[in-house]
């Protein structure tokens, strides 16, 4: 049976939860609410298991906060001897219009503070990412206070459609292939 590791970015804590930084937990959250999965809290992270058609998805909420999720995503990649492209890193992209979704297999970090330590952690630049748009909607130097508020009226009338097709891409990536995927959703 293929494993693989779906990684969830974000902060713990009430005081983040419904932030455009957490996006990753939201998609895990409503891909497990869907499927009635429960998380458990277990080393570095909540962690919940889903099978479809011989694939068995490890969904992965660190609890390292967003600076520290490399640390999280080895332990568990090497725990459960998953292979490095069987790994997608699901997070918050402020260079994607809101609601947009795009798989890369590789690239920088593009600024962002968890995947920075992703790329430390696993010392290479060569992993799958869900980047989830979140859009640059913010002052000059309110870049913090936008990525760490909360979602508005507009997005959360959007936010259920943009999780869905969230969630339809996660199974695709295990199931059709990640260039497969890419070629179906990005842009979408």
């Amino acid at each position: 049976m293929k494993k693989f590791l779906i990684v969830g970015l974000g902060n713990i804590g009430a005081k983040y939860e419904n932030t455009r930084h957490n996006i990753g937990f939201k998609v895990l959250d409503h891909f497990a609410k869907k499927e009635d999965l429960t998380f458990e809290t277990l080393k570095l992270g909540d962690l919940t298991t889903f099978k479809l058609k011989g694939r068995t998805f490890i969904f992965l909420k660190p609890s390292t906060y967003m600076n520290l999720s490399g640390k999280a995503v080895l332990y568990w990649l090497t725990k459960e001897k998953i292979p490095l492209e069987n790994l997608l890193v699901i997070t918050d992209d402020l260079n994607l219009p809101f609601g947009s979704i795009r798989l890369k297999t590789k690239g920088s970090d593009g600024g962002h503070n968890g995947l920075k330590d992703i790329q430390d952690k696993l010392n290479t630049t060569k992993y799958n990412r869900f980047r989830f748009g979140i859009s640059d909607a913010f002052s000059k130097g309110r870049q913090v206070d936008y990525v760490l508020g909360d979602w508005n009226d507009e997005e959360i009338a959007k936010l259920d459609e943009r999780l869905e097709q969230s969630c339809e891409l996660i199974k695709s990536f295990a199931l059709s292939g990640v260039s497969n995927t890419m070629n179906s959703f990005n842009g979408k």
